[in-house]
């Protein structure tokens, strides 16, 4: 198996232990410019009583934390769901090299939908963004988390 999928398999593993703690099922990982994972994190929103506590937040955190700066060149980071504005404005501060994402979010995105962060003139860094990675599986994963809750 490649990097690529594994590194999105480790994202769904994360969106599924997030589901398993009532959180919505997202999940991010952040690989080093090797390719090794050096961070990983679902949402904790409502466990950590945060609303920044998403996936992408937590998992840029942990990595920035491991690697001693508050930037990470050539990193690139794989979540299940498109971005909402304000992780998308962590990852451009972070200046992560490549965004992976699956589920696009035309409700709350902030990548390829919404406000689009990384094509306004003041985003201070714009990674490479591959959008549709296993998406299927991402939106699943939500279909099903917001289901059993109706």
């Amino acid at each position: 198996m490649s990097p690529f999928s594994s590194h999105m398999d480790a994202a769904l593993d994360e969106a599924r232990a997030a589901a398993a703690r009532g959180e919505v099922p997202v999940g991010a990982v952040v690989a080093d410019p090797s390719g090794r994972i050096v961070a990983r994190a679902g949402n904790r929103t409502r466990e950590l009583c945060d609303p920044s506590a998403h996936a992408e937040v937590l998992a840029i955190r942990a990595a920035c934390s491991a690697a001693g700066s508050e930037r990470l060149p050539g990193h690139a980071l794989y979540v299940t769901l498109e971005p909402c504005p304000a992780c998308a404005a962590i990852i451009a501060a972070a200046r992560i090299g490549r965004l992976y994402y699956g589920a696009d979010d035309p409700k709350s995105g902030g990548v390829a939908h919404g406000p689009r962060i990384f094509t306004h003139p003041q985003a201070h860094h714009v990674p490479e963004v591959y959008d549709g990675i296993r998406a299927a599986e991402s939106e699943r994963l939500l279909r099903d988390f917001f289901a059993a809750r109706r």
